[in-house]
């Protein structure tokens, strides 16, 4: 074995806790902002239908794999 330190997996990073509450507050913060642009007259209207709760759902998700994937490539790239 060498004495170099084993680079991390791109999947513990971005399983680590601090990478999944930094990628959970972004996805919150910009989920919310794309849910209120894209769905905001049908909250309020009330004519959301269930295909509308799963694009919901999916717009949550974007912001969190953007946020992830981010934080996963700069810390493998060393930036």
């Amino acid at each position: 074995m060498s004495g170099a330190a084993q680079r991390p997996s791109w999947a513990s990073i971005a399983f680590a806790p601090v990478t999944v509450r930094r990628s959970l507050r972004v996805a919150a913060v910009v989920g919310s902002i794309l849910v209120a642009i894209n769905y905001g007259d049908r909250i309020f209207a009330g004519t959301l239908v269930l295909r509308d709760l799963a694009k919901i759902g999916l717009t949550y998700c974007v912001p969190y794999c953007v946020a992830t994937y981010a934080a996963v490539s700069a810390l493998l790239n060393g930036k």
